[in-house]
């Protein structure tokens, strides 16, 4: 009897990996009274199935604090677990507000699979609620002459403490939001919305402001490095006389209707100066050509008569009667 005791002792820590089908482990942490959103991934085939949020680490175990096969609340805004699914990206999410120290410990979102023989496909969280204060952005970075803000959270039972913003090393440097939970001036403004943060916010940088600094509520407080950077050098532009504007002389008219119809008559006029143009040229070349062509043969012409006169000239001579007058005889007969 003490035998089969023992053994199923043995098995115990087996039991949970059996049931569940555990993918893997994850460790989160969440400033006291602030909201933790938690994404929760399953494969496509498991798309129908009941999603659940519970708060253990066995299925037999747990405290079931939401499914998706519950009916939603009246008032969605005062339940302090919320759970959506989205089948087409194969994930649903669980929201939990206003987290308390007492919230910490080990949750599972899980698909249910419905059968003894078949275990939950489950992700075990393990949410750490922790007090104190973590900062947005430890490093700020700005131009001279910008602005930079940085945001400090804090735990709610910090949340009636005081919030100051101090250089490091110089505790007369350090400015505080008060009791109405604002502070301003012309280089820092502070303002504190009582929910779980407070900003602070650098106007006009300047070159001296950059260092370590620390926001502080109550005892908690978080370092912050400010760096500064030069501005940019422009080079200024000596200007003797105001830029004048230049109009075109010829400004571009958009071509309408009734402008293109002006502008066709005026085309064909000059179609038919052009046309009177080539064809006087082309009497002109005839001209040329002809007489060109007739030069030869009128040089031709010239020189055959210049032949027959020639010819004509000694014919005459040979039939011509040449008379000889006597100068005895042309005295008497002058006589």
């Amino acid at each position: 009897m003490l035998q089969p005791f023992l053994l199923t002792l043995s098995l115990l820590p087996w039991i949970p990996a059996f049931l569940c089908g555990i993918t893997y482990e994850e460790e989160l942490s969440v400033m006291e009274g602030q909201n933790l959103t938690i994404p929760c991934h399953y494969e496509p085939q498991y798309a129908s199935y009941v999603k659940y949020w519970s708060r253990g680490k066995t299925r037999e175990f747990c405290t079931s604090l939401a499914r998706t096969d519950e009916s939603p609340s009246a008032n969605p805004s005062e339940k302090k677990v919320r759970l959506f699914d989205d089948p087409v990206q194969q994930v649903f999410t669980v929201t939990m507000s206003n987290l308390k120290e007492q919230d910490s410990g080990w949750y599972m979102c899980g698909v249910e699979i419905g059968s003894i023989w078949r275990a939950d496909v489950v992700t075990y969280k393990n949410i750490k609620v922790i007090h104190g204060m973590t900062v947005e952005n430890s490093r700020l970075s700005g131009e001279e002459g910008s602005s930079v803000t940085v945001e400090c959270q804090y735990s709610e039972r910090y949340r009636d403490s005081e919030k100051k913003w101090c250089r490091s090393g110089d505790w007369s440097s350090c400015l505080s939001a008060g009791s109405e939970g604002s502070y301003e001036d012309s280089s820092v403004d502070i303002k504190d919305d009582r929910s779980g943060s407070f900003t602070i916010t650098l106007k006009k940088l300047q070159m001296r402001h950059t260092g370590w600094y620390w926001c502080s509520a109550g005892l908690q407080k978080m370092p912050v490095l400010v760096q500064v950077k030069p501005r940019p050098m422009t080079t200024a532009l000596s200007v003797t006389s105001p830029p004048q504007t230049v109009v075109n002389p010829f400004p571009h008219k958009p071509i309408t209707k009734e402008s293109w119809s002006g502008y066709r008559h005026i085309l064909g006029s000059l179609l038919v100066c052009v046309f009177f143009i080539l064809v006087g040229l082309a009497i002109l070349a005839r001209k040329w050509w002809k007489r060109h062509k007739q030069g030869p043969v009128r040089r031709q012409l010239k020189e055959m008569d210049a032949r027959r006169n020639e010819y004509s000239d000694v014919g005459d001579l040979q039939n011509a009667t040449a008379i000889f007058l006597n100068k005895d005889s042309q005295d008497v007969i002058m006589y």
